[in-house]
């Protein structure tokens, strides 16, 4: 199983470098993929996730890069296929898109979207998103460059009845370990493959000061036992060293 992890939220003092320089450390220590995560109007300050992505992409050269998730209901579709196209321009083929219903009402009212609609709109976006990216039947005409059309794969980020639309209609499934139990995970992890899904990663595993390396290592290699290709973790505040932690798997 490879090792993930997400870009850490900057503190409020942080330098115009500091983001670039976690992007470089982590793929200098062997991590497989950055991610970033979405979050808006929760009484802290986030970096927009693509943005994070595009200037990690400047200052990498091999570690893969993905959302983990980005909230669709909350764009108009053919502007994100935009940003989308482009930020692939800057990643080449190391990019991955983690795609969501959004699961936080604050977030909604920030884009002011309808939190209630957010399925509804999470499936009509996706028809018309995956048509622009796929350059099919859509009433906008973006023409993208040739090396990024078809856009790149796309993971769903779900749980329950939603893991067997991820194996039956996405590249890959992105469970969260923030809020889920392993017991809970491992049940959906067992759904998603008998459905014939392939990539499944588990995020959000959140190490803080009160993370023991040892136990976390037999969580990785659990999460491993049930099919997962990738865990992502997140470092807070006083948490372990990342150097420590990607040892952990070898």
């Amino acid at each position: 199983m490879h090792l993930g992890v997400l870009l850490s939220p900057l503190p409020a003092l942080a330098e115009p470098q500091a983001l670039g320089r976690q992007a470089v450390h982590f793929e200098q220590l062997g991590y497989h993929t950055l991610w970033t995560a979405q979050a808006s109007g929760r009484g802290f300050m986030m970096t927009d996730p693509l943005l994070a992505l595009a200037t990690a992409a400047a200052v990498t050269d091999r570690i893969k890069l993905g959302t983990a998730v980005l909230q669709l209901p909350l764009y108009q579709p053919a502007a994100l296929a935009h940003s989308i196209f482009s930020l692939q321009q800057l990643c080449g083929d190391r990019l991955l898109l983690g795609l969501g219903t959004g699961s936080t009402a604050t977030d909604f009212a920030v884009f002011g979207q309808s939190f209630e609609q957010r399925f509804k709109r999470f499936n009509q976006s996706l028809v018309e998103f995956k048509q622009l990216l796929e350059g099919g039947d859509s009433s906008v005409e973006l023409t993208p460059w040739p090396e990024v059309s078809g856009g790149p794969p796309l993971l769903l980020g779900s749980w329950g009845n939603n893991v067997e639309t991820a194996a039956r209609e996405f590249d890959g499934w992105i469970a969260s370990a923030h809020y889920r139990s392993h017991s809970e995970i491992a049940l959906a992890a067992g759904a998603y493959h008998k459905a014939g899904g392939q990539q499944a990663i588990v995020s959000t595993i959140q190490l803080d000061k009160n993370t023991d390396l040892g136990e976390l290592r037999d969580r990785l290699l659990a999460f491993a036992g049930v099919g997962f290709k990738e865990a992502a973790v997140m470092f807070l505040p006083g948490g372990p060293d990342p150097e420590q932690v990607i040892r952990l798997l070898e």
